[in-house]
């Protein structure tokens, strides 16, 4: 290691389990570390580079804004957060947006507007709404949103736990269905789970939900923080089963790859819940953030990004599919947001993306059993084909250490 890296493990918390690699520079859909050798970044810091990195017109945009006017807390108006928020909702369908800065105070946020619109709106007697969420989830790392998921480690050591949330499988719908109660406030679910393994529910599960919350007066919110702003092939996953819900929660991709910025967008039923002092965010809406992220939506929309990442996302699951290595199973997902399962019998996903690294390839397992594929949104035909014929030379060196033929293994089967 570096002696930069030396530092971080000496003065950093451990919460981290990097790849050794230690990059210096990104353009595009590359990074190069160091050394100065070049990778195809096929995780794009979780969608949150859909754009690539240093783009140059969000860069501009950066540079622009932080020499006139970058932070003035919410105490006064600026000329660059109507603008911005005028285009997300337009954009999204939704009538109001409350701007934050990560992903999992966007969720910290719809849980708030749902919970007061129980009270004030739909008339839950106090303290009892409940929101449902699904076994599976991830939306973020606070204590709050820790305490709703289903994930062991990320509860370990954490608790006591908000009260008020009921799990339910992600996919059912008849499930939700049985959860309701007069209590309920909100469903928060993400169209494709992303942290789980990037798992596709059945065709017609979100339009199904979508149904049974306006029949019982629920709250449909969709957590696209990973899946929104093109990454599926649409603006919205939601958009792909003409699902328009009565909450969003969005960010990665919104601050361009340069800066932290979210944002939770409802109708104006749920966001009239809030009153001045009811919530907010010193860096939450900043000129900074508004002006590249209103640059990110332009060029989403200009360059045509959701279609470019039907169309690579679509090449890149064939090719996979078509390794045909004893080492790879299922290959999933939507757009560019793809999940590769590995042979738990012969390999376990961080070796494979440890692998993927030294072919120049750069990734991130998930749950040791699913490799992630989800470059930047600019990709081109033939980045995707280098990119599969990089994997394909990983996994056949794999194949040869784990003493498995792609021969054999089809025979077999």
């Amino acid at each position: 290691m570096s002696k930069a890296s030396d530092l971080e493990a000496q003065y950093g918390a451990h919460n981290y389990h990097p790849l050794d690699v230690e990059l210096t520079r990104g353009q595009g859909i590359y990074l190069w570390d160091i050394a100065g050798r070049r990778y195809i970044d096929m995780m794009s810091a979780y969608s949150a580079v859909s754009f690539g990195h240093s783009h140059p017109r969000l860069v501009a945009a950066l540079s622009a804004q932080a020499s006139q006017l970058a932070v003035t807390s919410r105490a006064f108006r600026t000329d660059r957060l109507g603008p911005f928020l005028a285009r997300l909702c337009t954009l999204t369908g939704q009538d109001r947006a409350l701007p934050m800065n990560t992903g999992a105070e966007a969720v910290e946020t719809a849980i708030k507007a749902a919970r007061k619109w129980a009270y004030k709106v739909k008339g839950v007697a106090a303290e009892r709404a409940e929101i449902v969420v699904c076994k599976g989830n991830f939306a973020g790392r606070t204590t709050t949103i820790v305490g709703f998921s289903s994930e062991a480690q990320y509860r370990d050591g954490f608790g006591p736990f908000t009260p008020g949330f009921r799990q339910i499988p992600f996919g059912d719908s008849g499930a939700l269905e049985a959860a309701m109660s007069p209590n309920t406030a909100a469903f928060i679910v993400e169209p494709i789970q992303g942290e789980a393994g990037i798992i596709v529910p059945p065709r017609g599960y979100l339009a199904r939900c979508a149904e049974i919350c306006r029949r019982h007066r629920v709250l449909l919110i969709c957590d696209e923080v990973q899946t929104g702003l093109g990454r599926t092939g649409s603006l919205l996953a939601a958009q792909q089963e003409g699902v328009v819900p009565d909450g969003v929660t969005l960010g990665k991709a919104l601050g361009g790859g340069l800066l932290p910025v979210s944002a939770f967008l409802a109708s104006r039923e749920v966001m009239d819940v809030f009153a001045p002092g009811d919530h907010g965010s010193t860096f939450g809406g900043n000129p900074l953030a508004a002006a590249v992220g209103l640059t990110a939506l332009d060029l989403l929309i200009e360059e045509d990004l959701s279609t470019r990442a039907a169309k690579m996302g679509a090449l890149l699951r064939a090719g996979l599919k078509d390794i045909g290595s004893p080492l790879v199973g299922e290959v999933r997902g939507q757009g560019l947001l793809i999940g590769m399962e590995v042979n738990a019998r012969h390999l376990n996903a961080r070796t494979a993306c440890e692998k993927l690294a030294r072919f120049g390839i750069l990734s991130k397992d998930t749950h040791d059993t699913v490799v992630r594929f989800a470059p930047p949104l600019i990709i081109t035909e033939d980045q995707v084909e280098a990119a599969l014929v990089a994997i394909d030379r990983a996994f056949a060196e794999l194949e040869h250490e784990a003493g498995v033929t792609r021969e054999l293994e089809s025979a077999a089967a």
